[in-house]
């Protein structure tokens, strides 16, 4: 059955990102991208594998299912359940050798004892909350649970982590910073009651591009192991601080097929809702996705795809399994032509960021909505030192 539309995974990209992420790390410590949310829409198995090539240490996961999907792939490496494990899936959990996360007594309570049953021993981190009040106990909660796992010999304290507020969207750090003295002080707490914790992890995407020496040892990393940038404040921040130019590859691109080309006349209602007439006469393209694909609606009349590395502009809404988009002034257009809704086409690039900007969303938002019925295929593309979907830090 042929797709209607497509998402092309560069598995090279993805490996340089994760040797480049690397690079940025002192000696020794650990790189573990994050592969939740399908590997923020890029494909798990197929994201982790490249990862892995690409010198990845771990693979954190936000859910069990995620592990296992991994496990049944034959992929062997290291896993960490950064997200929720309900007490009666922690068996399950250490089955599949995964490091669970702690804060709440009662899945640290059903580790003991399924350890005790089976006689195995649980690696545990424990989560300190700094400041984000997400996931995460406060000081004197978190050392009471960090001594009851210390003091069990059916456990072991492996790592204490926390995880940033606001890193990504300022260019002013004082909150991180404040976080991470938060993050130290308990750490020194531990030292003093006699736990030793092998490791400390805090470190995201922002703070291995923008500080050299706050990473421990072990950093998880997100949105840039997929060649995006956090967020601009992060490339301007990068850029202030004078730190080490990197160079990020996207390694994404969406594609679609036409099922439709129409002419239509000058005044014509192009879609639900008549939000669009045209102003001349028009050829349009009639594409066979949607925002039940992932498309976004607030894309309707903003938006443009990429056919024959030209921009063709989204007219009309979004339909729920189809698209609009304006070929007229496309030379030569084909039934059997590609159209790009995100990435490269030719010398064009159509970004997440600017998918991102038309919607008042974020890069992380455009990927990880891509519908899960779309085939990720992996591919492997040459750089190109002009590619506009590769920002780098100036020289």
């Amino acid at each position: 059955m042929t797709d209607l539309s497509w998402c092309e995974v560069d598995v090279e990209a993805l490996a340089h990102n994760v040797r480049t992420l690397k690079s940025l790390l002192p000696p020794g410590a650990l790189l573990a991208p994050a592969v939740k949310a399908d590997a923020y829409g890029h494909g798990l198995v197929l994201a982790a594998r490249a990862f892995l090539e690409g010198g990845a240490d771990w693979l954190c996961v936000n859910a069990l299912f995620e592990a296992e999907a991994l496990r049944a792939a034959q992929v062997e490496a290291p896993i960490y359940v950064m997200g929720f494990v309900p007490p009666e899936d922690v068996e399950r959990a250490l089955e599949l050798d995964c490091r669970l996360l702690a804060y709440r007594g009662d899945v640290v309570e059903r580790a003991e004892a399924v350890c005790a049953r089976r006689g195995w021993t649980a690696r545990l981190h424990l989560k300190l909350e700094t400041g984000n009040e997400r996931q995460g106990l406060r000081d004197r909660d978190a050392l009471e649970l960090a001594r009851r796992i210390h003091d069990s010999p059916h456990l072991r304290l492996e790592g204490v982590a926390s995880h940033y507020a606001n890193i990504e969207d300022t260019t002013d750090h004082t909150y991180a910073r404040e976080q991470l003295r938060r993050f130290d002080a308990f750490l020194e707490t531990l030292a003093r009651a006699g736990i030793e914790v092998p490791l400390p992890h805090f470190s995201n995407s922002a703070a291995v591009i923008l500080w050299s020496d706050e990473h421990r040892r072990l950093a998880r990393v997100g949105i840039a192991a997929y060649g995006m940038w956090p967020s601009s404040e992060t490339l301007v921040a990068a850029v202030l601080a004078g730190r080490k130019r990197i160079e990020l590859r996207p390694a994404l691109t969406w594609k679609t097929r036409i099922a439709q080309i129409k002419d239509v006349p000058k005044g014509a209602f192009v879609g639900y809702g008549c939000s669009y007439q045209t102003t001349a006469p028009s050829r349009l393209a009639v594409l066979p996705i949607g925002y039940y694909d992932g498309y976004d609606r607030g894309l309707s009349n903003l938006a443009y795809a990429l056919v024959r590395g030209q921009r063709a502009p989204v007219r009309g809404r979004v339909c729920m399994n189809m698209t609009m988009i304006d070929v007229t002034d496309v030379p030569g257009l084909d039934i059997r032509d590609e159209v790009v809704l995100l990435g490269r086409s030719g010398d064009a690039a159509l970004t997440a960021e600017q998918l991102a900007s038309w919607i008042g969303s974020i890069n992380y938002e455009v990927t990880t909505r891509i519908g899960a019925h779309v085939p990720r295929r992996p591919v492997r593309r040459p750089p190109s030192p002009a590619d506009p979907r590769a920002p780098t830090l100036p020289r």
